[in-house]
């Protein structure tokens, strides 16, 4: 179970990374872990919800110049398998997908999300992944992604996404 005990400490070095103004990085992990499971989603969903920005931890120093989707799609699919990979590496592909398909998703992004999105591309939608046999599940988890930005939310915790991850890895 080398990779739990590699998921630990990565969770952990969230703690105090800010990409968002309201939440951590940890925090808005396990926020979105927590709406993923409110949702009846399924462990693979609430494992990519949990660690979709994976790429902010300063522990994956490698890939830095590499989009952080991209990077946690790398980091997480020989780890935990292609659907969770897959998953969080399409969050922005959700992202650009909202705004371009959902007039008011683009209002209800945050001022970090709206600066990002410019950076991403903008709004744009890409056939190949709306017919992808997943992509319902990456606009899920784009729509948790978007609701853990809260401060003191109700969230998993940290023993709960180890417990959801050793349930994906068997």
């Amino acid at each position: 179970m080398h990779v739990l005990t590699e998921l630990a400490p990565l969770l952990g070095s969230l703690r105090g990374v800010w990409d968002e103004d309201a939440v951590d990085e940890l925090d808005h992990a396990l926020q979105a872990a927590a709406r993923a499971t409110e949702d009846g989603a399924d462990d693979e969903l609430v494992l990519a919800a949990a660690l979709h920005d994976v790429a902010h931890s300063p522990l994956l120093r490698e890939g830095r110049e590499s989009p952080h989707e991209r990077v946690a799609r790398d980091w997480l699919t020989p780890r935990f398998g292609v659907r969770v990979g897959w998953l969080a590496g399409a969050h922005v592909a959700a992202k650009r997908y909202l705004c371009a398909t959902d007039p008011g998703y683009a209002a209800s992004l945050s001022d970090v999300s709206v600066v990002s999105l410019r950076r991403q591309g903008g709004a744009a939608v890409d056939p190949a992944l709306e017919a992808h046999p997943w992509w319902a599940d990456a606009v899920r988890l784009r729509r948790y992604d978007d609701a853990a930005k809260v401060p003191g939310a109700s969230a998993l915790t940290v023993e709960d996404v180890l417990v959801i991850a050793e349930r994906v890895l068997r």
